[in-house]
């Protein structure tokens, strides 16, 4: 009989046996089980503080796991049919940046989505990689950024034959995906690696009603949010690798960041969760589905909004759609999303995941209830009924192409000067500037600063939308990159 099944949970398994052996701690955390810090038991709870532990010959380490964590990390690349995985305790974010760091040196170029998370573009300040962008498509109506068209991955490819890797959402924050298998195919041909950011998509290796999950479709590494719609705690997630990948360099990779101190709180969520993806998923993302179809038909029977699905998809910039998404569209209702977001938490207690120009995201997971969705319909009727404006001086653009002039991480490590936001027209960004969420950058360092982004920029602001990124916290002030040396000569 196999030591290991799905059935198991390594990680809590080690943690309750320490427990059961009333070890006596000399070392950290300085907490002490939480019988130092009283009110952080109060808050907390003794269970929860009782295995927030450092790394010890019986649970393991996370920088070099050879027992019960290896074990733990074998059952996830199991159950998401990976040849490895990687307990990752610094969010996906860390994940994004361990596969970046992995297949591309200081000048190697890779091909990816302008539309990415700011965690990717990170990653080329840290890499020294160049990007090749392949500008998606936009939804002109929704206002949002679609898939990759497999001919315009193929177009970067010729064109750059010396890139290294191609990074692809799956899904994107709304729930739109590309043909991942034939960019994996066309990938490969060439001798790309190919990259997944599955920081929405854990539930996709769980249910044969949803897009299909990087790994299964042939993807190199794929970096996945357990703590989104898999289950686990905050900042959990993982590092999935395919079979032509040196486990042991990405660990390496990984090592030159991601703490020597793991939190066994989210190793343990990481491997409860696994186990209960692994024995249950199939009815779990079942009832997540049934919930999302139902909010998004009572949304739309609503009228004004638009709560969109799988008819938007075309084969191509959207080759199939995540329906455990509630997207909807609310700028037919002369609100923009974040208007929207604010007012239902303002003033119906519901918080929303994001609101951007022109559309709300609702994440509905296991966890949520049939009276939690009624709650969330029956607001928006209100809303609409008594927020509603008119629609037609709402902006229209949401996705601004970049103009690329200097690689990220010389920009980023330039000389710099601040200058007001406003006469920053035609100077290149040093840093970034988003609207958080969902992360993705308005400006990225190295990119040509227009008067349509800074047009958007003022017009999100003053919608409410969270803008950071920027060293002047209050977005008054920009980066940028002095073009005139310390020897009044321009560079």
């Amino acid at each position: 009989m196999r030591y290991l099944t799905q059935e198991r949970a390594p990680i809590m398994e080690a943690l309750e046996r320490m427990k059961n052996n009333r070890l006596v701690p000399f070392d950290v955390p300085g907490h002490k089980r939480g019988r130092g810090n009283k009110e952080l038991v109060d808050f907390l709870g003794e269970k929860c503080l009782s295995a927030d532990v450092n790394s010890m010959k019986p649970l393991d380490n996370l920088c070099h796991p050879v027992s019960v964590i290896k074990d733990a990390e074998e059952l996830a690349a199991e159950a998401f049919g990976a040849a490895a995985s990687f307990f990752m305790v610094g969010g996906t974010t860390s994940a994004v940046q361990a596969m970046i760091l992995s297949t591309c040196k200081p000048g190697d170029k890779i091909i990816l989505p302008r539309n990415v998370h700011r965690s990717a573009i990170n990653a080329l300040i840290l890499s020294g990689a160049e990007p090749v962008y392949v500008n998606p498509e936009v939804d002109e109506r929704l206002g949002i950024s679609l898939g990759m068209k497999v001919e315009e991955v193929q177009r970067a490819i010729e064109e750059n034959p010396e890139a290294k890797a191609v990074l692809v959402n799956n899904p994107t924050y709304y729930g739109i995906c590309s043909d991942i298998g034939a960019i994996v195919k066309v990938a490969h041909e060439h001798g790309l690696k190919v990259l997944a950011d599955e920081a929405h998509g854990t539930h996709f290796y769980f249910n044969k009603k949803l897009p299909c999950g990087a790994m299964k479709l042939g993807a190199d590494m794929a970096a996945v949010s357990m703590h989104k719609s898999g289950g686990s705690l905050t900042q959990s997630s993982l590092l999935l690798l395919g079979e032509k990948i040196n486990a042991g360099y990405v660990n390496q990779i990984i090592n030159l960041t991601q703490t020597t101190s793991g939190s066994y709180l989210l190793m343990a969520s990481l491997d409860i969760s696994r186990r209960n993806l692994a024995l249950r998923g199939e009815e779990i993302f079942d009832k997540v589905i049934e919930r999302v179809e139902y909010a998004r038909d009572e949304i739309n029977f609503l009228g004004g909004w638009y709560a969109y699905g799988k008819e938007l998809i075309n084969g191509g910039a959207i080759y199939d759609f995540d329906v455990t998404k509630l997207s909807v569209y609310t700028r037919s209702v002369g609100l923009a999303g974040v208007e929207v977001y604010d007012i239902l938490r303002d003033e119906y207690d519901i918080q929303l995941e994001f609101g951007d120009i022109a559309n709300i995201l609702a994440y509905i997971s296991v966890g949520d209830r049939v009276k939690d969705i009624e709650r969330l319909i029956s607001a928006l009727a209100d809303v609409k009924r008594i927020y509603r404006k008119d629609a037609s001086r709402l902006m229209k653009v949401e996705y601004i192409a970049p103009i690329v002039e200097v690689a990220p991480k010389e920009a980023f490590y330039s000389e710099k000067k601040s200058l007001p936001i406003n006469e920053t027209v035609g100077e290149v960004a040093a840093e970034f500037l988003m609207c958080y969420p969902p992360g993705i950058p308005i400006l990225a360092p190295g990119e040509r600063i227009t008067q349509e982004i800074l047009d958007y920029v003022r017009y999100a602001k003053r919608k409410g939308c969270q803008m950071t990124g920027t060293e002047d916290m209050n977005i008054k002030k920009l980066q940028v990159i002095d073009r005139v040396g310390k020897n009044g000569v321009m560079v």
